[in-house]
């Protein structure tokens, strides 16, 4: 039988509503002896990695978890699933995708009702997400997230809403597959991927979102010898309003990267508006424009990087590459 490691660190899934509705974590995880659903089928090894609601989870953490999964893969362990909060679940899906071999299936899963909630959705997430670490057809695809039986892959998806079940999406690509009868369906594939194996965090890295009517103070607030970098979630396909650009040549001028994503919920940001702000002044300067990305997962990108010890045209590569 296939051995699967089910490593909690806390969340909505390992949570109960009091009887005012309020959600808190709880003292035993609520998916304890949820293993016995796979006797005579799988192997499943449960593990207490942490219990934090997921606004507690940082990169330090992530990377703790990422330690302890590849220790894992030396032994003997078929599959990974990892359960998890859902406000930061997209962001350390990610950050294990930017960080872990493809040698054996990784799958994140949370829940949206916490476990004595009417049509509490954890169990069922967590035994999909089981089903799919056990598949053959989940190597070699990246880190995945199985939410609602739809998989996505963690470098695309988002959560969309703040409460309903079917949250998590994946805008302009869509699922990779889903999980039916206990099998995993995959029908698209993940292009390539590069794999910083860091041992350590490069901190801090900003992220700022573009406003009508933005001026130069928050990006002459973060002009610090101690920032490391910021990401913009710009607007539209890329532009910026023009009173923020000397402050962002300023930044530029210290060699802080800059780094800009486009806000918006669909599409990449695209160096296309040639006037005041627009994209092309903006590449023109130094801006990196990363594709594809939302701005907490360019942010992750960006801080693995400089984690990684890129620098120069090698860290642009690495953040502005829109299929690694």
């Amino acid at each position: 039988m296939k051995k699967i490691l089910v490593l909690h660190t806390g969340g909505t899934i390992a949570m109960s509503a009091d009887q005012d509705g309020a959600v808190a974590p709880t003292s035993q995880n609520p998916m304890a002896g949820f293993e016995k659903l796979f006797d005579n089928q799988l192997t499943i090894i449960s593990e207490e990695f942490a219990n934090l609601p997921s606004p507690h989870i940082t990169p330090t953490v992530m990377l703790s978890l990422q330690k302890r999964i590849q220790q894992a893969e030396t032994e003997g362990i078929d599959g990974i699933v990892v359960t998890h909060g859902t406000d930061t679940l997209e962001e350390t899906a990610y950050f294990l995708d930017l960080t872990l071999p493809n040698s054996i299936p990784v799958v994140v899963t949370g829940a949206m009702r916490s476990s004595n909630e009417i049509g509490s959705d954890g169990l069922h997430n967590l035994i999909s997400a089981v089903w799919t670490a056990a598949s053959d057809d989940a190597r070699d695809k990246g880190v995945l997230v199985v939410m609602n039986d739809e998989i996505h892959t963690a470098r695309y998806v988002t959560k969309t809403h703040t409460t309903n079940v079917a949250t998590f999406r994946t805008p302009t690509f869509g699922p990779l597959g889903f999980v039916s009868k206990h099998a995993a369906n995959f029908f698209q594939e993940l292009i390539r991927s590069e794999i910083c194996d860091i041992d350590h965090l490069v901190e801090p890295v900003f992220l700022l979102k573009a406003y009508a009517g933005m001026d130069a103070t928050l990006f002459d607030g973060l002009n610090q010898p101690t920032t490391k970098g910021i990401v913009i979630e710009a607007l539209g396909a890329g532009n910026l309003p023009p009173a923020t650009l000397p402050a962002v040549q300023r930044l530029l001028d210290q060699n802080i990267p800059v780094v800009l994503v486009s806000r918006c919920f669909n599409g990449v940001a695209e160096d296309v508006y040639d006037y005041e702000g627009g994209g092309i002044q903006l590449k023109k300067m130094g801006v990196t424009f990363c594709q594809g990305l939302n701005g907490p997962k360019a942010r992750l990108k960006l801080q693995v990087g400089l984690s990684a010890g890129k620098t120069g045209s090698d860290l642009t590569n690495f953040v502005s590459n829109a299929v690694s």
